[in-house]
């Protein structure tokens, strides 16, 4: 295993995780699961309910989760996919709770979402705002294809 490449993920609903594992699988890297201290339910989920957690979270710019247990020690990588499904057109707020705790200085990031219809161009605007100090790949919506696509770009 490449121990240079961590592949970290949010997965609401088991598609990223899949799109994740398989990215694993094609280059060799790490995984770590961004898990919220409080998971969501399907309630939490239903973007239709104004009065969701999801969109309350995604209707506050600053709100940022709790992640539950570690956070990884990026020192021994030097690129780090990023997947997570495209909410509201960009990445979730529990994704930005782990781009603002971990240091991506000298890293190169490579976004990675899963999505019914929504492009990543906004998620990846976002995410750089947040780590102004990691080079960043252009990223891809990955809902097939997933490994052979992270083959190309690392």
């Amino acid at each position: 295993m490449n121990s240079r490449i961590l592949i970290a993920y949010f997965s609401a609903s088991g598609v990223t995780a899949k799109a994740a594992e398989e990215i694993a699988a094609a280059v060799g890297g790490d995984l770590y699961e961004i898990v919220p201290a409080q998971r969501y339910t399907a309630a939490d989920l239903d973007w239709t309910d104004k009065r969701s957690r999801s969109t309350a979270e995604m209707s506050d710019a600053a709100c940022r989760p709790q992640i539950a247990g570690a956070l990884p020690d990026l020192s021994g990588y030097d690129v780090v996919f990023i997947g997570f499904p495209v909410w509201w057109y960009v990445e979730p707020r529990i994704v930005d709770t782990f781009l603002e705790s971990c240091d991506f200085s000298g890293k190169t990031i490579i976004p990675f979402a899963t999505s019914g219809g929504s492009g990543i161009s906004g998620a990846e605007k976002s995410m750089k705002s947040l780590c102004p100090s990691a080079k960043f790949v252009r990223g891809k919506l990955v809902n097939a294809g997933a490994g052979a696509w992270a083959k190309t770009v690392v």
